[in-house]
C-alpha cells in the first residue's frame, strides 16, 4: 500500500495533468452527509484522518487540513504535520485559506457534487482577490489516483413498517405536497439520505452506522414522487411498499431528470443540496426557490409512535450499558482490560438481545489521555490499558429498529484524584442544569448552552464542542436542525417532540477526558399559573453515573435530589432487566448520594 506521502504526490501529479493549481477535498458525499460510505472516504484515504468532519486543500507546494475543536488532538496524531498544516474551524475556512495561499491567477479545482452552492460562491469570491479561478471538475481527481477505491454499497433497501414510523409514506408525501402548494412550487428535491429514508419509510445499509440508502428523490405537488436508486437495490417487497405513487428510476438518471424540469418551480435546500443540483436545474430551465428540505423539521419532531419506540430502545440499551458497567467494575481492577476489549464487550452486551441492527457510531473508548481526544477511535496502534487510578470515557450507542441511542459515561478506574472529582462534578452540574431547564416556547438551543458551561467557566475551564445534537428515529445519530450550541448551529427553536443529547464535558490534554451524556426529549412544561407556554426536557437515557467521581460537597440540595431521583428511575427501569449480581451492583451504584459508599471500578 502506498504511503500518505505517495498519495499526496500522486494527487499533485494528477492535478498538474489537468492544469489545476489546487484541489479541495471535503469529507462528505453527493448528499452532504456527515457519515459517508467507504467509496466517499477521500479525505481519510488521502491524509489518514479518521474523524467524521473535515476538509483539505492541496496546492503544488503546500497542503492544509481543516478540522473543528473536536479533532484538534486527533488530527495531529493521524495526519503528518510535515506535509499538512493544521487549520482550525471556524477560526478559518477553506475559502479564507485559499484567499491567502492560492497562487495568483491559479486554477483551483472542486467537485460540484461535494460542495454547497454557498461554498462555491464564497470560494470564488475569495479567489477573485488573487485573480484566481475556481474550476468545477467533471470527475474527481482523488478517484483517479485511488487504485483500490471501494464501490458504492450494493445492499438492498428494507421497509421500515408503519407500526414503527407512526405515519405512512403516502401521508408524508401528502404533507410535502401541501407544503409545496403553500410555496407555489411544483416539486421539491430531496437529496439528504436520512430525509429520503424517513419520507419513504425505507432504510438501507449503504453507510456504516447509519441505516440509509444511496438515493435521490423528487416529490411533486400531486403527492407522487420519483425515486432514483440503483435498480438492484429494490426487491418486490420494497416496490409494493412504495406503491404506484412512487416512480422508480436508476440513480444515474437523477441529473438528466433535473435538466428536464423546464418551466417548473422547484424547491431546493441550499444547505443540503450540492452545487451540481442547482446547476443542473438552472441549465434545464427550472425556476428555483431556496427553501429548507420540507422533511427536515417533521423528521426532527418525533410523533407518539416514534417516541414510544425510542423509549423502548433506550430501556433496552440502558440495560446493556449497565451490564457493561457492572462487568467493568469486576474486571477493570485486575488490570487486564484495554480500550478495544472493553468496547468489544460493550457491543456484545448490546447484541445479546438479538435486536441490535448496528452501532449508531464507532464507540469512543478512551482510557486516560485518550479520553481527552473528543472523537477518539481506538485502534491497534493507539490501544491503551485501563490503568489504576485513571479515568475511562466510553461514548457509544446502538441502532435498533425502534430507536437510535447515544450515551456517554466516564468511570473512575481505582481512586480518582481530587481534581478529577472536581471536574467531573462541574460537568455533572452543567448536565443537570440542562436536564432541569424550563424555558419559553421559541427558545433556541443556543440560548441554553451556557447552562451546561457555567460551572466550568466559573473556574476558567470550557470544552470545544456543542452541548447537544438532535438524534433520529432509527436514522442518523446526529440529526438537525436542533442543537444546543453557541457555534455551528443552535438557532433552531426547540419544539415538543425534538430529541437532543445533553453532553457537556471537560478534557485535560495528555491526562484524561470527562463527558456525561443522556438523550432528552423536549416536552411541554406544566406550570400552575404560567402566563406563557413553556417547555422542558424529559430524560430518556437510563444508566448510573459514577458516584466515586461525584464530589457531593459541590452539589446543592436540588442537584442531589435530581441525581437521587434519576438513579431511582434507573433502578426501576433497568434492575428488572438484568437481575443477579449486576442488579446487586446497580443497587449500590444508584444508592442515594448521602448514603452508603459508592461502588468503584
Amino acid at each position: 500500500m502506498s504511503t500518505y506521502e505517495d498519495r499526496l504526490k500522486a494527487l499533485r501529479e494528477e492535478l498538474s495533468r489537468r492544469r489545476l493549481d489546487g484541489f479541495v477535498v471535503p469529507l462528505t458525499d453527493e448528499h452532504m452527509s456527515e457519515y459517508v460510505g467507504a467509496y466517499a472516504q477521500r479525505l481519510a484515504w488521502l491524509t489518514g484522518f479518521q474523524g467524521s468532519a473535515g476538509s483539505a486543500v492541496v496546492l503544488p507546494a503546500e497542503a492544509a487540513i481543516f478540522v473543528d475543536g473536536r479533532y484538534t488532538l486527533q488530527v495531529r496524531e493521524q495526519v503528518d504535520g510535515q506535509h499538512w498544516s493544521y487549520q482550525s474551524v471556524p477560526q478559518t475556512s477553506t475559502a479564507q485559506w485559499l484567499e491567502d495561499h492560492a497562487p495568483d491567477g491559479g486554477r483551483i479545482g472542486y467537485d460540484p457534487w461535494l460542495h454547497t452552492r454557498s461554498w462555491v460562491v464564497a470560494a470564488r469570491k475569495a479567489l477573485a482577490t488573487k485573480g484566481a479561478e475556481l474550476v468545477a471538475v467533471d470527475t474527481n481527481p482523488v478517484d483517479a489516483v485511488w487504485p483500490d477505491k471501494p464501490a458504492p454499497s450494493a445492499a438492498r433497501l428494507v421497509v421500515q413498517p408503519d407500526e414503527l414510523t407512526g405515519k405512512s409514506s403516502a401521508a408524508k408525501r401528502a404533507d410535502v405536497a401541501d407544503w409545496l402548494t403553500t410555496k407555489r412550487a411544483d416539486s421539491a428535491v430531496l437529496s439528504a439520505l436520512d430525509s429520503i429514508a424517513w419520507a419513504f419509510n425505507i432504510r438501507g445499509k449503504d453507510v456504516d452506522r447509519t441505516p440509509v440508502a444511496l438515493a435521490y428523490a423528487i416529490v411533486h405537488a400531486d403527492a407522487t414522487a420519483d425515486l432514483y436508486v440503483a435498480p438492484d437495490k429494490i426487491d418486490e417487497s420494497v416496490a409494493q411498499h412504495l406503491g404506484n405513487g412512487v416512480r422508480l428510476h436508476d440513480r444515474k438518471d437523477f441529473e438528466p431528470a433535473l435538466r428536464s424540469l423546464a418551466g417548473k418551480t422547484v424547491a431546493v435546500d441550499p444547505e443540503r443540496a450540492v452545487a451540481a443540483i442547482f446547476e443542473a436545474l438552472e441549465a434545464g430551465g427550472a425556476a428555483l426557490i431556496e427553501e429548507r428540505d420540507p422533511v427536515v423539521l417533521p423528521k426532527a419532531i418525533k410523533n407518539d409512535t416514534e417516541i414510544r419506540g425510542h423509549k423502548a430502545a433506550q430501556a433496552r440499551d440502558g440495560a446493556a450499558l449497565s451490564r457493561f458497567l457492572h462487568w467493568l467494575s469486576v474486571e477493570a481492577p485486575g488490570g487486564g482490560l484495554d480500550e478495544l476489549s472493553a468496547s468489544d464487550r460493550l457491543q456484545a452486551f448490546r447484541a445479546e438481545g438479538g435486536l441490535l441492527k448496528d452501532l449508531s457510531f464507532d464507540t469512543i473508548s478512551g482510557a486516560g489521555p485518550n479520553g481527552a481526544v473528543v472523537h477518539y477511535r481506538a485502534s491497534e496502534e493507539t490501544n491503551r490499558r485501563l490503568e489504576p487510578n485513571s479515568l475511562y470515557l466510553v461514548d457509544s450507542g446502538g441502532q435498533y429498529q425502534d430507536g437510535t441511542t447515544d450515551v456517554t459515561r466516564t468511570v473512575a478506574i481505582g481512586t480518582p484524584t481530587a481534581e478529577m472529582r472536581d471536574r467531573y462534578t462541574r460537568v455533572l452540574k452543567g448536565h443537570i442544569a440542562v436536564a432541569r431547564a424550563v424555558f419559553p416556547k421559541g427558545t433556541r438551543g443556543g440560548q441554553l448552552d451556557i447552562l451546561a458551561r457555567q460551572y466550568l467557566w466559573a473556574v476558567g475551564l470550557d470544552y470545544a464542542h456543542g452541548t447537544g445534537h438532535g438524534v433520529g428515529a432509527y436514522l442518523s445519530v446526529h440529526e438537525g436542525p436542533q442543537r444546543i450550541a453557541t457555534f455551528g448551529g443552535g438557532d433552531e427553536p426547540l419544539q415538543p417532540g425534538m430529541i437532543l443529547s445533553n453532553e457537556p464535558g471537560y478534557y485535560k490534554t495528555g491526562e484524561y477526558g470527562i463527558r456525561i451524556e443522556n438523550l432528552i426529549l423536549t416536552i411541554e412544561a406544566e406550570i400552575d399559573g404560567a402566563e406563557k407556554d413553556m417547555l422542558c426536557f424529559e430524560t430518556l437515557t437510563f444508566a448510573p453515573y459514577d458516584r466515586a467521581l461525584i464530589d457531593v460537597a459541590l452539589l446543592d440540595a436540588g442537584e442531589i435530589a435530581w441525581v437521587d431521583a434519576y438513579h431511582a428511575r434507573v433502578r426501576a427501569i433497568i434492575a428488572p432487566q438484568i437481575g443477579g449480581e449486576a442488579a446487586t451492583w446497580l443497587a449500590r451504584a444508584t444508592a442515594p448520594l448521602l448514603e452508603s459508599e459508592p461502588a468503584q471500578a
